[in-house]
């Protein structure tokens, strides 16, 4: 139990985790076949579908296995880790390995430490060093990065670029540890792709630049403004009250600070936590909350949250 929580939302967690639902996991291992079942009914028939309507539900459908795949990484629906892995390490959103995926998120639920660069791996500040030394194409990704169609059309490149090159980097330094990983993933990505392409007529080059690729930009919505550089840990993490079309993609995992606190608890309670106590939470975040994922697009489309250069990192520069 977190030692955040208000005594009124312990009561509420401890109710819930005893309930049948949480015991049996049954909502997650539902998720799990509708999941993977969109994803091959789309294949299925999109002959009869169209190259239109395929596109989009393939979209939708590997930014759910994304959000599926957290869930596996924080232990459902088992808590044996290698069972969960295989749930969830087929390459249907292509661009990152499963087990990479576990070891980085699980660094970056250190909440002392989130939004540091060169500490938290999911953080989109970088520190006053990298920002000195990058040339003015970088500097310019860096602030696009900071507004919402920005973070839409380049994040997911930064993203694949920055875990390849320290792929690379990796086994240019003599580490290897990840190369069994990368090969067996890529063998399957290779042996998905080729029946895809059997299958339904649609090209290796189409799936990655107009399916997975929107899919990891449809998937970096939600983590958007999920953090913001504050003294309080808990400042740092946004309530997202979001649609319940979101939610579900997500997994609500828009009530990101309930997660935060409790990231072993399962996606179909994170909602009932938070609003059991809602002010409670609304005071720990520091009223750090967005109305919906529209709100950002009014507000942030074209405009930078804030700096790219973490607030911290510029202090100790100046």
């Amino acid at each position: 139990m977190s030692e955040y929580l208000s005594p009124q939302q312990e009561q509420v967690v401890a109710r819930l985790l005893q309930s049948p639902m949480a015991r049996s996991e049954w909502p997650t291992w539902l998720l799990i076949p509708a999941v993977y079942g969109l994803w091959f009914a789309t294949l299925w028939w999109s002959h009869t579908l169209g190259l239109m309507a395929t596109t989009l539900l393939l979209i939708l459908s590997c930014t759910w296995y994304m959000s599926l795949q957290h869930e596996l990484v924080h232990g459902h629906p088992t808590r044996h880790r290698g069972f969960n892995k295989l749930l969830g390490m087929a390459p249907l959103a292509v661009w990152f390995p499963y087990t990479l995926y576990l070891e980085s998120h699980l660094r970056h639920h250190n909440d002392a430490q989130l939004t540091l660069p060169g500490v938290d791996p999911e953080t989109h500040y970088v520190s006053d060093e990298v920002w000195q030394r990058s040339g003015w194409f970088m500097r310019a990704l860096f602030v696009h990065r900071k507004r919402f169609w920005g973070r839409f059309v380049f994040g997911p490149a930064m993203a694949i670029a920055s875990v390849l090159h320290e792929a690379v980097a990796q086994v240019r330094s003599g580490n290897y540890k990840y190369v069994p990983m990368w090969s067996l993933h890529i063998v399957m990505l290779f042996a998905m792709l080729a029946a895809i392409h059997r299958w339904t007529g649609v090209p290796a080059w189409y799936y990655l630049l107009l399916v997975a690729y929107p899919s990891l930009s449809l998937a970096m919505v939600r983590s958007y403004y999920e953090h913001r550089a504050a003294d309080d840990c808990k400042h740092r993490i946004v309530i997202n009250e979001a649609a319940w079309p979101m939610r579900l993609l997500y997994l609500n995992n828009n009530y990101h600070l309930v997660h935060h606190d409790l990231p072993g608890l399962p996606w179909y309670l994170l909602a009932r936590v938070y609003w059991a106590d809602r002010d409670a939470y609304l005071a720990r975040c520091g009223g750090f909350r967005i109305g919906g994922y529209t709100e950002l697009v009014r507000r942030f489309g074209l405009t930078p949250v804030d700096a790219p250069v973490h607030p911290t990192a510029r202090d100790r520069a100046s």
